[in-house]
């Protein structure tokens, strides 16, 4: 067993320097993630730094129409919250289809968004992994693949991002803000996540002792019409095969505005660029959906084993843009379960 130092910080200053000071601290918020990976070798810090006392829970809509998101609030608070509910529906989808209840009442939003991946083997602590120990070689590319990336990929990780709420934020342009060693810095979501390329154990360009404090969510009328689909083998507890976190204005049977992201399929939460560029000013047709859809998987690289992610993806983009144009905004598939606890 390897000896743990367990601290609480009384004042965010004081974290920061706390964690940034020393390389082998941590932070811990929920730890319904970091636990597991301390128990599997797979995480080694020498002091964790507990944060749940610090001032960070707030859930306050802005006068513009946004949100600001404490990072210490929790996933069933804000799923809950009427601000979140009334304003971004698809926010609220995406955590309640998140993780089970048990988890949504621990895991925290700022701790959501930096959960590592789910890979097998990377999280086994034994097979070659780049992101556990870069320049050893990616498993997963020659190995069992059927739950992996198939966008934004590199021979170096082909490893999918698990977050679901993430996934609703990057399409709704979030700001990530956080406190360092440095001061404070404000990230477009967007940014927040880092593609593999050749670094795949740098996911985020925050620094080491850098806490996420807030999410900002800027006024985004579109998303009162809007939902989070997610496809998965079983309705509980699962993570997402697919994902789709849209919203969308209609005017005169023409397309608008339209938001979309996708979960399940890229190594980082997937902004359909290329499908809503597509889709302004398109009619509400099925044919323009699927068109859009595999405008945007153009560029897929599937394993054998994944390969089906491709056509699931497109099918899931055209059912998630169907119901909006139903006005069945209630993208969840029966049931919720765990996708991305924290």
């Amino acid at each position: 067993m390897r000896p743990i130092t367990y601290v609480r910080a009384t004042d965010t200053a004081t974290a920061v320097t706390a964690v940034s000071s020393d390389p082998t601290s941590d932070f811990l918020a929920g730890g319904t993630t970091e636990v597991d990976l301390l128990r599997q070798n797979v995480m080694n810090p020498r002091r964790l730094v507990d944060i749940n006392d610090l001032p960070l829970t707030g859930i306050v809509g802005t006068p513009e129409g946004g949100v600001r998101i404490g990072a210490l609030a929790r996933m069933s608070d804000v799923a809950a919250a009427p601000v979140v509910r009334e304003r971004f529906p698809l926010i609220a989808q995406a955590l309640e289809l998140g993780a089970s209840p048990q988890l949504r009442n621990m895991a925290s939003m700022g701790g959501n968004l930096l959960q590592r991946v789910r890979c097998s083997y990377f999280r086994d602590a034994e097979s070659p992994c780049n992101k556990r120990e870069p320049g050893t070689g990616c498993s997963a590319v020659e190995g069992f693949s059927r739950g992996h990336a198939v966008l934004g990929t590199s021979e170096h990780c082909i490893a999918t991002h698990p977050s679901d709420v993430a996934v609703a934020l990057v399409a709704l342009d979030a700001r990530v803000h956080t406190l360092g060693p440095k001061g404070e810095r404000s990230y477009a979501i967007d940014d927040f996540f880092l593609l593999p390329g050749d670094a795949p154990h740098r996911e985020h360009p925050m620094e080491h002792g850098e806490l996420i404090t807030e999410i900002e969510v800027p006024a985004t009328p579109i998303a009162r019409h809007s939902l989070y689909l997610k496809v998965r083998d079983r309705a509980s507890y699962e993570f997402a095969l697919v994902s789709v976190a849209a919203a969308l204005s209609v005017m005169d049977g023409v397309i608008a505005d339209v938001r979309m992201a996708l979960g399940g399929v890229a190594t980082k939460p997937w902004r359909a660029r290329r499908a809503e560029d597509f889709l302004i000013g398109a009619a509400t047709q099925r044919n323009d959906f699927a068109m859009a859809a595999r405008v945007e998987m153009a560029d897929a690289r599937p394993t054998a084993m994944n390969a089906f992610k491709v056509e699931l993806a497109q099918r899931a983009v055209v059912r998630a843009l169907d119901m909006l144009c139903d006005g069945n905004e209630t993208g969840a598939a029966p049931g919720s379960g765990s996708g991305s606890p924290t």
